[in-house]
């Protein structure tokens, strides 16, 4: 037990020194884009016979990318934790959304508020088990694949290499796993035998996945810039150190 509670306080001064490392906006816009992700997964965009496409996969990129940046400087560990902490928040909010959703108006017709901020509890479970077995995946893959660079470990071909495989094979097991949760286990029960294949959720985990990829593409210069400036003002030192 001693060993327990000693092992949670090194956790906590950890945590806490690493909250102090990451620059703020970094952290706000993960924490936010997880958050949007769980909201938009409620909206199917597209059902074929073989693809379908839910609304997280216009925002999750940015959570794959903020990812690859916070592992690139701080590590694969960091970047967990990072996840973890995100996660909590959104349950968080998902908890006060189904409080307000819950509590009774008279003052106007709150069936869409209340249908959309109230939440579904499969829809929960599956963005929170994709998000971070993805998120682990991602974070150790981008890691191990910036360990072979071993002549120029910072350069753009690095970055865009540890960054353009990971996010590929995160989203996908991403939104696979999402989708076979949410579309192929609980939809049929609870939405009326609505329901995906499990082509579908392929075609759409690799559809997302190729888009999402795209994103990633576009916006890795702003990346690889950011972590070339946090290296060269030493952001986070002291968490640095302390590893």
């Amino acid at each position: 037990m001693k060993t327990i509670l000693q092992w949670l306080r090194r956790e906590r001064e950890d945590m806490k020194l690493l909250l102090r490392s990451i620059p703020a906006t970094v952290v706000t816009l993960f924490v936010v884009s997880v958050i949007c992700m769980n909201l938009l997964a409620n909206k199917t965009l597209l059902q074929l016979d073989w693809i379908a496409l839910d609304g997280g996969i216009l925002i999750s990129w940015l959570s794959f990318m903020c990812m690859d940046i916070i592992t690139k400087h701080f590590g694969p560990r960091a970047s967990n934790r990072i996840s973890l902490l995100a996660c909590g928040i959104n349950l968080l909010t998902c908890a006060i959304f189904f409080v307000a959703a819950a509590i009774p108006s008279n003052a106007e017709d709150y069936t869409a508020f209340n249908g959309i901020f109230g939440g579904t509890w499969f829809i929960l479970l599956g963005s929170t088990v994709a998000f971070l077995a993805s998120a682990v995946i991602n974070n150790t893959l981008n890691w191990m694949i910036g360990k072979g660079f071993k002549k120029n470990p910072d350069g753009k071909l690095a970055y865009a290499m540890r960054t353009y495989v990971s996010t590929f094979i995160g989203q996908f097991l991403d939104n696979f796993i999402f989708s076979v949760i949410v579309f192929v286990i609980f939809a049929p029960i609870f939405w009326n035998g609505f329901c995906w294949t499990v082509l579908q959720c392929a075609m759409c985990a690799l559809t997302g996945a190729a888009a999402e990829l795209v994103m990633e593409i576009l916006f890795s210069p702003i990346g690889y810039r950011m972590v070339q400036k946090w290296k060269q003002e030493r952001v986070g030192q002291a968490y640095l150190d302390n590893r």
